[in-house]
């Protein structure tokens, strides 16, 4: 199982990153636990300045901007041959 974070105060961008996040991970099969993080030292401890930040089994993959689908797809499925 991949665990996901969505880094941020939970702004409409935010929403925008787990919205996109959450359809990847639907058309994909896999099971995921997503979180959302508001805390701002939680999400300064992952390096994260600039929110929303996305992160992946503990890696960050984005910070600062909405990625696309098509991006979210792609960390997922890296993430899914490193686990497993």
């Amino acid at each position: 199982m991949l665990t996901i974070k969505v880094l941020g105060p939970g702004c409409q961008h935010c929403n925008k990153v787990e919205e996109i996040t959450k359809t990847a991970v639907s058309t994909m099969g896999i099971e995921t636990q997503i979180e959302n993080i508001t805390d701002t030292n939680e999400i300064i401890e992952y390096g994260v300045l600039s929110t929303p930040g996305l992160v992946i089994n503990g890696k960050v993959v984005c910070s600062g901007r909405i990625p696309s689908q098509a991006e979210v797809t792609t960390w997922l499925a890296d993430a899914a041959m490193d686990v497993g």
